[in-house]
């Protein structure tokens, strides 16, 4: 073991101590490890390069969960990492990273990062964020250029040991999240720091770091700095990975919401227990539950869902400034999405559903005539249809409109007769006076 100190930014002193930890110590087996990164480290050794298993990979096992993905870290330069592999590409400008496919898998390869701060390949923002990161160094560099201690572990399948180069694997031990160095430098760095230290919290169930927990609510503001396009990125990571109910109350204790979502955060600072705040728990509660059960889900969905606060707000605002109920939900709908691009910027792809979903809260009321039946065939129908059972389970609405399009869906012509008659007079969907008989309807979900 040696141990040394190495200086980073604004003068912070990291030690760093090499401490092996053997197979007997740590337990990962082979068979556990994914066999495409394995060849590539395979291949990147023999060709004399220095090559391991890092990162989230390694933690996970060590944590005894499932690795989604495993990365590759080398000495190797992206050049000579992609003359190595026939399926190779080298990807990003901020540090370029190398994509190499062996069979179905593609595997992330990184040069270790060094730790110069002078050179003309680092460059910085004025509030300290960096944009170009393209220094290279050895492993113990790549160590502490790290976002937190439990993500630097490195694993060496030929000699089956896990290489620690600052104090990760007791923290893990622990149960602690720490960011290696100064806290506050590294967020300034990158502010996506802060989102992925409270997304391990919900995903791994472990505790900051009181030095790592101090700065967040004072810099949360930072990530006015990152692009809307990658907000748009982390806030699936944090809230569609199948732990975004554990993940929300935190964004809210580090007012890291504000940020990317400022209305709903104004919302919830109002009032943190109301109809809109309990849609969005249950929306991710549901969108949890239907990850763990192997479903799909959609980003349009849970965008709906986190916007929803400020569209009912302005819409009953709209309403009560005598405008009529559908063209107040059109205008709130696109005041919303129109105000909130600037932060977390949507892709049309997934706005255009977010629109229908909303839209179909108006269509869902109206059940005289054709009108169920058109409805039942929009594209959109089984979203809008589960988006108002949301809002009903939340206490928005009265419960009873739910039940009858879950009634129409399965009855037969004579019975959807029925219920367009029993419903007659009545309006925005209150529960009607008289109901055919319950069937068992299909189970709600959220998509």
């Amino acid at each position: 073991m040696f141990s040394v100190f190495r200086k980073i930014k604004q003068g912070t002193e990291i030690q760093i101590s090499r401490n092996v930890i053997s197979q007997e110590y740590h337990g990962l087996q082979h068979s556990d490890l994914s066999a495409g990164s394995l060849r590539v480290i395979e291949i990147l050794q023999k060709a004399g390069f220095q090559a391991y298993l890092v990162g989230g990979g390694i933690r996970d096992l060590l944590l005894e969960k499932h690795p989604k993905d495993f990365d590759v870290a080398t000495n190797a330069r992206p050049n000579e990492i992609q003359s190595l592999f026939r399926k190779a590409r080298i990807i990003g400008r901020r540090f370029q990273i190398v994509h190499v496919r062996m069979g179905p898998e593609i595997i992330e390869v990184t040069t270790f990062r060094g730790s110069s701060e002078n050179s003309h390949h680092r460059q910085a923002n004025e509030s300290g964020m960096l944009v170009r990161d393209n220094v290279f160094g050895s492993v113990e560099d790549d160590a502490i250029r790290r976002d937190f201690t439990m993500n630097a572990l490195y694993y060496d399948p030929t000699t089956h040991e896990v290489l620690d180069f600052v104090g990760g694997y007791d923290d893990l031990e622990d149960n602690i999240i720490r960011v290696i160095g100064d806290p506050e430098t590294r967020y300034r760095e990158d502010p996506v720091r802060m989102l992925r230290a409270v997304r391990f919290v919900g995903k791994l169930g472990m505790s900051l770091a009181e030095e790592t927990k101090e700065p967040i609510k004072r810099l949360a503001s930072l990530l006015r700095d990152v692009s809307s396009s990658r907000l748009f990125d982390e806030v699936l990571k944090l809230l569609q990975a199948g732990n975004g109910y554990n993940t929300f109350p935190h964004l809210l204790q580090f007012e890291l919401l504000r940020s990317m979502f400022p209305q709903a955060h104004t919302i919830f600072q109002a009032n943190n227990d109301n109809s809109d705040h309990r849609l969005i728990l249950k929306a991710l509660q549901n969108t949890d539950s239907r990850l763990s059960e192997g479903k799909t889900v959609t980003p349009a969905f849970l965008y709906a869902a986190m916007h929803w606060p400020q569209v009912h707000l302005r819409w009953l605002e709209l309403e009560r400034e005598g405008n009529e109920r559908s063209n107040s939900l059109a205008i709130a709908a696109s005041e919303t999405l129109e105000f909130n691009q600037q932060f977390v910027a949507i892709p049309k792809r997934f706005s255009t559903t977010i629109r229908e979903i909303w839209d179909l809260q108006i269509k869902l009321e109206k059940r005289h005539g054709r009108r169920p039946d058109s409805t039942l065939e929009h594209p959109r129908f089984r979203a809008g249809y589960d988006f108002l059972l949301l809002r009903e389970s939340a206490g928005e609405i009265p419960v009873g409109l739910g039940q009858w399009w879950t009634e129409y869906q399965i009855a037969d012509e004579t019975e959807r007769r029925e219920l367009i008659t029993s419903v007659q007079g009545e309006e925005h969907g209150a529960m009607p006076k008289r109901r055919p008989r319950k069937r068992a309807g299909p189970k709600p979900n959220v998509y």
